[in-house]
């Protein structure tokens, strides 16, 4: 039986400058690709037209297709990890099994019990950072404890930058060591138990020119003014590294946007709790009012609100909601409405094609106020004010809620000048504590 190693693709599904693949290309002369489509994950998620799932699919057979045209292809499986590699090593003679880090709680705990299978069976677990610049402890504090703030975070992540960090892994010299296999379709969509959908994923050669102007575009709405490269940074279809070589010579504040994405993964690789509860622990006291018929009309984009119910019906329509209307709305929700920013949490992690657990639970703790460098509490967005500035010819509104000057269009749920007070006075009650400390 032919010795071999295993690459495991999860979160870096591409060939070109991929760390694992090339540590194990390079080090052995008979490499796997392997996919597997974790149970796990997949049982949890009751929409069976989910786009991430359809997107992860079409991602896997073009692997499969360009593995083909090197004379190899992409061992795929519908199962739990551990299964997979029982299975694996009773077919195969593994020397070692290569794979690149995943931060996020499951996917610690997954790795921590197959390293633990393979090394009982004397085979190696090879894993390599590969979706960041900065990882885990690699931009720390001065007396060695990680940043809680975002501005201090970003001028030692640059200070700390250079040429080895951005230098790409040459995947592209070794690709005659991959394992010699008949190329044959990947399972159907259909036999994981899942639909076809209409997902749209943003090119990424289209995103070019955007980066470019991104600081002028950024926050308008009713243009292509953001790249949507987050989906492709999400499921690893593209370098960070190639990505931020590029934007560090043309666009600084998509540098940043770079950098906030990192610190909100090294926020939750250190402070783990943040997944179910408050960054500030003292922000859990808040009494939340939790009324379900508004979060459904919250939900459904029926708040009487035009920005709020446009982002919404974008959310629900296409997986993707811009980046400045997602602020809006979440601060609407939890602020506006006085509901709990796990609801509008759990509900963006359902719906965004491009739903990253760092980010999205960072994103929500600003808005609410609760996570680290975040907004003061007594910060609350102004819907109207905010159309105003960032959609004052109603472009984006019309598209999404042409009926918003009819008789049919709802009053708005709630008036946002009180829910503002009612919101501030329901943190002070719940923190009890000098706002000013805040």
């Amino acid at each position: 039986m032919q010795k071999l190693a295993i690459v495991w693709f999860r979160r870096d599904l591409r060939l070109d400058d991929n760390a694992a693949l090339y540590h194990a290309l390079k080090k052995h002369k008979a490499v796997l690709p392997l996919f597997i489509f974790d149970t796990n994950i997949l049982n949890q998620l009751e929409d069976k037209y989910d786009c991430r799932v359809d997107f992860i699919h079409q991602q896997i057979s073009e692997l499969n297709n360009e593995l083909a045209e090197q004379g190899s292809g992409i061992k795929v499986y519908h199962d739990t990890p551990e299964n997979t590699f029982t299975k694996l090593t009773q077919e195969f003679d593994i020397e070692a099994v290569y794979t690149n880090h995943d931060y996020e709680p499951y996917a610690k705990e997954r790795d921590e019990r197959i390293s633990k299978l393979l090394n009982d069976k004397g085979i190696v677990f090879n894993t390599y950072k590969d979706q960041v610049i900065f990882e885990k402890d690699e931009v720390l504090k001065k007396d060695g404890t990680p940043y809680t703030v975002y501005t201090p975070y970003m001028k030692i992540w640059r200070e700390q930058l250079n040429d080895f960090f951005l230098s790409s892994y040459p995947t592209e010299k070794y690709m005659g060591n991959l394992y010699p296999m008949n190329s044959s379709p990947i399972l159907s969509l259909e036999l994981l138990g899942f639909k076809k959908t209409d997902v749209n994923i943003p090119s990424k050669k289209a995103a070019i020119d955007v980066i470019e102007n991104y600081d002028k575009t950024r926050d308008i709405p009713s243009i292509k003014g953001t790249s949507r490269l987050s989906v492709h940074l999400r499921f690893g279809t593209i370098s960070i590294r190639k990505l931020a070589r590029f934007a560090l010579q043309h666009n600084q504040k998509y540098v940043n946007e770079l950098i906030w994405r990192e610190f909100y993964m090294m926020i939750l690789w250190h402070f783990p709790h943040v997944v179910k509860s408050s960054f500030k622990p003292g922000y859990d006291a808040v009494k939340w009012r939790d009324d379900e018929e508004q979060f459904k009309r919250w939900c459904e984009g029926k708040t009487g609100y035009p920005i709020v119910d446009a982002g919404m019906r974008e959310l629900n329509s296409t997986g993707w909601m811009h980046n400045r209307v997602r602020m809006i709305v979440a601060s609407f929700l939890v602020k506006d409405l006085l509901i709990d920013w796990r609801w509008g949490e759990a509900y963006f992690a359902q719906k965004l094609l491009d739903f990253e657990l760092s980010s999205n639970n960072g994103g929500w703790q600003w808005a609410a106020g609760t996570g680290c460098d975040a907004a003061p509490y007594f910060r609350v967005f102004n819907p109207y004010l905010q159309t105003k500035k960032f959609d004052p010819d109603l472009k984006y509104i019309k598209k999404w809620v042409p009926e918003f000057e009819e008789l049919t269009y709802p009053q708005p749920i709630v008036d946002h000048a009180f829910a503002r007070d009612r919101a501030l006075k329901a943190y002070k009650i719940g923190l009890n504590k000098d706002e000013t400390k805040y």
